[in-house]
């Protein structure tokens, strides 16, 4: 007799490279599983419960893992681990399944490039170092979950759910002292101040607007000490600026008006002659 290990992946959702993923999981699957105990005298074979005797790990020797590259260009460029968008677009991919002893088990070829040697060997050459990482943090995690176990903490999937996540809104029970709620209350309400008038009529402000009740002092609208203080550095520049403009008018009519009062003269060099001419009977054009 012998035990049938039936491994099952379901995929509930992916963003490429679903044979990497597949494999570190399924791995981890089987190094994590325990198979209940058993003895076999003759021809009897005994089947030990959890309670009776604790269950015992498999036999596994090594752990392939699957490392996946992605060509593009006809094998010039070359990418580890493919997103989904880049699998739609890649010409074709290579799967080296290795183990931390440097032992190729499995070389898959797939899509329409053709590589040479020297790809293939750098291919290996990566996938050497990616496996030592991934077996790395699989026995970590395992040695934890171990730990975990023994503790008597949690683990597996209830470690994985925190506390207070799925059950957001849910609150521990407080216990509550309800003696002497009504001294308490007619207390608080002895110390509160009376409560203010309530009009019975709605007041309306403006059209469309309307208050029932005194309400709260709205301050939109209310400028703030800086705000205030810059309106009335502007207020100030521009009354001064005003009475400067006035002082300019002002200064520019009296010379106006000086320049009005003054004759002007004018000389013409060929006659020799000097005619003095009132401001309005100055020609368009002189010499």
């Amino acid at each position: 007799q012998v035990w049938q290990i039936r491994l099952d992946i379901h995929l509930l959702n992916h963003d490429g490279n679903i044979t990497d993923a597949a494999s570190i999981a399924g791995i981890v699957a089987l190094c994590h599983f325990r198979r209940p105990d058993v003895s076999v005298q003759g021809e009897e074979v005994t089947v030990y419960s959890p309670e009776e005797r604790d269950p015992v790990p498999l036999s596994i020797h090594h752990m392939p893992i699957c490392v996946s590259f992605a060509f593009f260009h006809q094998g010039t460029y070359l990418l580890v681990d493919p997103t989904e968008r880049e699998e739609r677009v890649m010409d074709g991919l290579l799967v080296i399944a290795m183990n931390k002893h440097h032992e190729i088990c499995t070389i898959q070829s797939s899509g329409v490039v053709m590589l040479l040697q020297d790809q293939i060997l750098r291919c290996s050459k990566i996938t050497a170092v990616k496996v030592a990482e991934i077996t790395e943090l699989i026995q970590k995690a395992l040695e934890n979950d171990q730990k975990a176990r023994k503790e008597g903490g949690k683990f597996g999937f209830a470690e994985s759910i925190p506390n207070q996540r799925i059950t957001a809104f849910k609150m521990e029970s407080a216990a509550v002292d309800t003696n002497d709620v009504e001294q308490q209350a007619e207390e608080i309400i002895a110390k509160a101040d009376p409560p203010s008038e309530v009009f019975a009529n709605p007041v309306l402000h403006t059209p469309g607007t309307a208050q029932i009740g005194e309400g709260v002092e709205s301050s939109w609208g209310d400028l703030e000490e800086s705000e205030k203080e810059e309106a009335a550095e502007e207020e100030g520049e521009s009354e001064a600026a005003a009475l400067e403009c006035e002082k300019v008018e002002t200064e520019d009519t009296s010379t106006m008006r000086e320049t009005k009062s003054e004759p002007i003269v004018l000389s013409d060099s060929e006659e020799e002659e000097v005619v003095i001419l009132e401001p309005q009977e100055l020609p368009r054009k002189t010499r």
